[in-house]
């Protein structure tokens, strides 16, 4: 029944009202306050019971022939019961927004960081510092537009891209990196030698695991000694003939030819693994030594069309990771 209905109601004669003892006045009272409680949304669920229990007790005392001004004291009391719900519930909502924006930012810390993305890029940093202020629906969904062009950007032919495109390859030919080795785009020169030649061999993306751990632990330079020591360990470990490159920050590649088969390559790489020992960083003046975790995927050269597949299979490995 809305406030018009209430009205129309109350100005009936009273032999309509369905209670002729009741005071129409009082029983317009009853029904307006049960209704605005009615349809009072829940926000907080244990609150909501609180409320519509006391304004449910509080409206049965209005049929009381009560005088005027308890009546007035009885209806301040109501409304103080609505005016506390409508904190109790302003306060829930702001608890629940933090709550969804700070979930919202770790998850999406988890994502770069899975993903290698750098967290300091204008994209990445322009999303994060987007999640405290998202409050309506429309904003959220903006906020979603973004994150999936971020995540799944569209490359030059129109076509959309996956998250393994985030995992930033190196493509200099400089040996300016932390490994001291030639960038992935020497990588990509030396195997177009290969496909030109209509030569064989395999390809090996070495994964570097935990690096994320030892930077938050020891810092960057403790990252950049790990990738040294394992660059030094899986040059000497290989033949002399195989090259060996910096692909990413937490992966290194080789191009190895002259093995009979992939099953013969695989448990000598596997082998290499197994035998890469604790190296010794120094941080803060003291010797610190930390073993890295080491794992690969193969793939045959045979398989790749053009030197810049390599870019290619390296995404699709990456994205597995």
């Amino acid at each position: 029944m809305n406030l018009r209905g209430i009205t129309a109601w109350a100005k009936r004669a009273p032999a309509e009202a369905e209670d002729p003892k009741t005071p129409n006045m009082d029983r317009c009272m009853i029904l307006l306050v049960e209704g605005a409680a009615l349809n009072t949304p829940e926000i907080d669920a244990e609150s909501y019971r609180t409320f519509r229990s006391n304004v449910r007790a509080l409206a049965l005392q209005i049929p009381d022939r009560l005088p005027d001004e308890d009546k007035l004291a009885l209806a301040r009391t109501i409304l103080f019961e609505f005016e506390n719900y409508r904190k109790c519930s302003e306060n829930a909502l702001r608890e629940l927004k933090s709550s969804w924006r700070g979930l919202a930012a770790m998850l999406f810390g988890d994502v770069l960081e899975s993903l290698g993305a750098e967290a300091g890029s204008p994209a990445a940093t322009t999303l994060a510092k987007g999640i405290p202020l998202l409050g309506t629906a429309e904003e959220i969904q903006e906020w979603r537009g973004h994150l999936q062009s971020f995540l799944h950007p569209v490359d030059a032919h129109g076509l959309v891209q996956g998250m393994a495109s985030l995992r930033a390859s190196d493509h200099s030919t400089a040996n300016d990196n932390a490994s001291g080795l030639r960038g992935g785009g020497s990588a990509v020169e030396h195997l177009r030698k290969i496909i030109d030649r209509k030569g064989n061999g395999f390809i090996a993306l070495f994964r570097l695991s935990c690096l994320d751990v030892i930077s938050q632990r020891f810092g960057v330079e403790a990252v950049e000694d790990c990738l040294m020591a394992v660059s030094a360990f899986l040059t000497a470990s290989l033949h002399s003939d195989d090259a060996i490159f910096h692909w990413s920050d937490s992966s290194l590649l080789a191009i190895l030819q002259g093995r009979p088969s992939e099953q013969i390559l695989a448990a000598e790489l596997q082998r290499i693994a197994t035998q890469n020992r604790e190296s010794s960083i120094e941080v803060a003046g003291r010797a610190i030594m930390l073993r890295i975790p080491l794992t690969f995927d193969l793939t045959p050269i045979s398989r790749l069309r053009t030197a810049e597949d390599l870019y290619r299979i390296s995404a699709q490995r990456a994205s597995k990771w």
